[in-house]
């Protein structure tokens, strides 16, 4: 498969074929080719016996049919793009891990179906984006929108940059403004018994960490000089921050490493936020 690919898992349900139209549209910003591909097991994981011939067969049969109705979605977003599918044998997570090893994105649904092909129930899909090798796009909320900025958060650490990186070149590629984002709370640092806490200024911090961030923003400027970015301090969690910006937007970047308001985004609790509450697509960058 070519790097110059992106490649779109599903399972039949409604959120996936919205993925595929999604991952078809973005193939084509990309100038890249697009693969479908649906992940299904028959038997019990783990049981000890072989399943009839005639149950390999009709799962087969509606893994194929499955991946047709998706290919043809696909082609509906996206005429004129290459497009291809196929259906694979095995565990969801571990299938489309392998798949992106040589993608350059790889995209998913919010929420699939459980039992037959339980492509993003449970836990799947934080394994999916936890463990890629390259880009994950997550599509959820307003999928369909092609109005409104790309978010991005950015704290500072190499994840983040590449995030901005990929933020601008996402804007560019839809003629849209990138809003770069940076998300703090106010520390309170403790004295000492005796000693009440002391407090640091909010209005200092956030003007030192503007600074920071508009020099960060200045490293790229050059290289996409025709979008337009606006920067932001805001006060409070990465999770919160993101998620109430991702209202007006197109599609929310984010590294998958960072320190302060975006540590831990794919371990925690903030990437599961933003991957079960974020308004927009979600597309998580690797260093």
């Amino acid at each position: 498969m070519s790097q110059n690919t992106v490649v779109v898992g599903v399972d039949g349900s409604e959120h996936s074929l919205v993925a595929a139209r999604w991952a078809a549209t973005e193939a084509q910003r990309r100038d890249a080719a697009l693969r479908v591909v649906l992940v299904y097991e028959y038997a019990w994981p783990g049981a000890q016996f072989t399943s009839p011939a005639f149950i390999e067969s009709q799962a087969r049969e509606l893994a194929d049919t499955l991946v047709a109705t998706a290919v043809a979605q696909a082609r509906t977003a996206a005429p004129g793009i290459k497009i291809s599918g196929s259906s694979v044998r095995g565990r969801p997570s571990e299938k489309l891990i392998e798949e992106s090893e040589h993608a350059a994105l790889l995209v998913v649904g919010s929420r699939g179906h459980g039992g037959f092909v339980n492509l993003l129930s449970g836990s799947t899909s934080m394994q999916v984006a936890t463990h890629a090798h390259g880009p994950v796009a997550i599509v959820r909320g307003h999928a369909a929108a092609i109005e409104g900025p790309v978010v991005v958060g950015v704290d500072g650490s190499p994840s983040s940059l590449h995030a901005l990186e990929a933020a601008l070149d996402a804007a560019a590629k839809r003629s849209a403004d990138v809003i770069a984002i940076r998300a703090y709370e106010v520390p309170m640092v403790w004295s000492g018994y005796g000693i009440g806490p002391e407090y640091v200024d909010p209005d200092t911090i956030a003007n030192e960490l503007h600074q920071n961030l508009n020099e960060e923003v200045a490293i790229w400027q050059d290289k996409y000089p025709d979008v337009p970015v606006k920067t932001v301090v805001a006060r409070g969690s990465a999770a919160d921050v993101l998620i109430g910006v991702s209202k007006s937007a197109q599609l929310v970047v984010v590294g998958t490493r960072g320190h302060g308001g975006f540590a831990g985004l794919l371990l925690g609790s903030v990437g599961q936020q933003l991957m079960h509450h974020c308004e927009s697509p979600v597309l998580i960058v690797r260093s």
